[in-house]
């Protein structure tokens, strides 16, 4: 079962496969038509979110996992 969190925009934000199940602090991600936002959990409600296009995701995540 995904873990999701309410940051109160209306948005679905899951956990990343990718984060610890340590400590309690995860990336989150949404989707949405357009975009995929990635934001800090221990940056709460009000922390910055990251937002890049569908594309762009992909060249980083394939980057990343390299």
């Amino acid at each position: 079962m995904a873990v999701t969190r309410d940051f109160g925009d209306g948005r679905t934000w899951r956990k990343s496969s990718r984060s610890s199940d340590q400590g309690g602090e995860y990336v989150f991600v949404a989707v949405d038509a357009a975009r995929v936002g990635v934001r800090d959990s221990k940056e709460g409600a009000t922390g910055p979110t990251l937002w890049v296009g569908h594309g762009d995701w992909k060249l980083l995540t394939r980057h990343l996992n390299g």
